[in-house]
């Protein structure tokens, strides 16, 4: 019977976990995220596929505008962090990086991004990289977040950003197509987050943030979860001028499927039961993902566009 050794020294150990910590800040599962919308919104401008340096290039600079936001994030919630159990593991409410560094890894960050982007894309880009850093970190997190129900709504706003660099990168100009997109995100914000701060009540009560479901009823959230959710169902609707029916039809269907389990919550809500709204909030990971899919399949294959009526 053998035994696997980490031979690696002490030495080693800790720089692994440092760089860990390091790469924690940046908040990776969130930039999956955005770089599934990021691509979609590159095929979309080019109505195939473009240049594959071109992709790679915004994806890494997108890569780090995020982690550079994110980090910053880390920084000035640091405080609320270490009170709330679903974000009491960052690196810096365990005090595994000093908040010195950690705000200077965020700059850095950002600063690279707007070199990488406008040595690689276009200044467009890069400059549209930078807006989306200042609003998440000033607006967002330093302004909105624990002044206002709100919060979210307007704050999300920078998480919307990623389809306008993508398109940017491509056009070197903002087009329709790319603010609808960008509307696609702004109004799937809310119920996705809602759904976790709904699970997360007590977390943001603790720690004096308002969201919707610390102030609401959870009948009050779940309905505004069921509002946001039509809006933002009908919203990818605007993008079928710009795709071919197989867009329109998918996106039907995945709306369909999205309205049905939001309803679902707030009937279960309205009975009085916890409704898991933990469910919607990785349904509606899935519904961006379906979304936007369907949206770079719909660009590479390059069927013949719906247009315009008019």
């Amino acid at each position: 019977m053998s035994t696997t050794v980490d031979r690696a020294t002490p030495s080693t150990r800790r720089r692994r976990d440092v760089l860990r910590a390091y790469v924690a800040l940046t908040k990776p599962r969130i930039i999956e995220l955005l770089l599934v919308t990021t691509v979609p919104a590159m095929l979309l401008a080019q109505r195939g596929i473009p240049s594959p340096w071109l992709v790679l290039a915004t994806m890494v600079g997108g890569t780090m505008a995020a982690g550079s936001a994110n980090a910053l994030n880390c920084v000035a919630d640091a405080d609320i962090d270490a009170v709330m159990k679903r974000t009491k593991r960052r690196p810096l409410a365990r005090h595994e990086v000093p908040t010195r560094n950690a705000l200077v890894f965020g700059l850095a960050l950002g600063a690279a991004s707007f070199g990488w982007l406008w040595l690689t894309t276009n200044l467009l880009a890069a400059l549209l990289s930078v807006g989306a850093i200042l609003f998440y970190v000033l607006v967002y997190t330093m302004l909105l977040k624990r002044r206002t129900a709100q919060n979210i709504v307007w704050g999300g706003a920078a998480g919307c950003m990623p389809v306008v660099i993508g398109w940017a990168a491509v056009k070197g100009t903002i087009g329709w197509p790319a603010l609808v997109m960008f509307g696609v995100i702004f109004f799937w914000t809310p119920p996705h987050f809602w759904a976790l701060a709904m699970r997360f009540r007590d977390d943001y009560e603790r720690a004096g943030v308002p969201m919707l479901p610390v102030i609401a009823t959870p009948q009050q959230v779940s309905r505004q979860i069921v509002v946001y959710s039509w809006v933002m169902v009908a919203w990818t609707l605007l993008l079928a001028p710009a795709t071919s029916w197989l867009y329109a039809g998918l996106a039907v269907l995945a709306g369909a499927w999205f309205l049905a389990m939001a309803h679902r919550l707030h009937a279960a809500v309205r009975r009085g039961e916890h409704g898991n709204p933990m469910r919607l909030f990785h349904l509606s990971n899935s519904y961006l993902t379906a979304v936007f899919v369907a949206l770079a399949v719909d660009s590479v294959i390059g069927w013949p566009v719906i247009g315009l009526p008019f």
